[in-house]
């Protein structure tokens, strides 16, 4: 390969001009996912430590916590609490334990982890803060934790919210 003369001199029909173009992605990247009641909630990446699949039975419940709180897990020597995001949201409905995995979304600010306990992660996205609107009819247990929402499609009434996870770490919930 290095002595073919086309590697060499960046010339052969694999040099097309139009495959060199590198496509630069709009906006920021966010992790999309899902809570128990089927709504589609995003987080920004920059705020997201670590995402992990864990087994039900590696999540320990901790007594005399808030019930938010599903317990604690130990990722690579670190004990992180984790709570129902759902739960802490205001929908009535827990997340299902019984299942072989839970994806646990680690968020942290200043040094506070916590680890957010979704339905199912969707992937990652790259959307623009342009394009966010005022988050409408959300409830007033969630709307301390919202920064806004986009309307993915209007016609279906699809809307992605985005989550502040700052203000979600910072809740005075935790304690109750």
């Amino acid at each position: 390969m290095v002595g073919n003369p086309d590697f060499l001199t960046q010339t052969g029909q694999d040099q097309d001009p139009e495959l060199q173009e590198i496509e630069t992605p709009e906006g920021e990247l966010y992790l999309r996912f899902f809570v128990t009641s089927g709504d589609e909630f995003a987080l920004p990446a920059t705020g997201i430590r670590r995402i992990i699949e864990q087994s039900p039975d590696r999540i320990t419940a901790i007594p005399n916590v808030s019930q938010l709180l599903l317990g604690t897990l130990n990722e690579q020597g670190r004990v992180i609490w984790v709570a129902d995001l759902g739960q802490f949201l205001g929908y009535s409905k827990p997340l299902n334990a019984d299942r072989p995995e839970i994806s646990v979304i680690a968020v942290e600010d200043q040094g506070t982890m916590l680890g957010l306990a979704v339905n199912r992660i969707v992937g990652t996205d790259w959307l623009s803060l342009d394009n966010i609107q005022m988050t409408k009819n959300a409830p007033d247990t969630m709307a301390p934790f919202l920064r806004g929402e986009w309307s993915l499609e209007p016609e279906k009434g699809h809307t992605l919210r985005l989550l502040d996870h700052v203000a979600v770490l910072r809740s005075a919930r935790w304690a109750a």
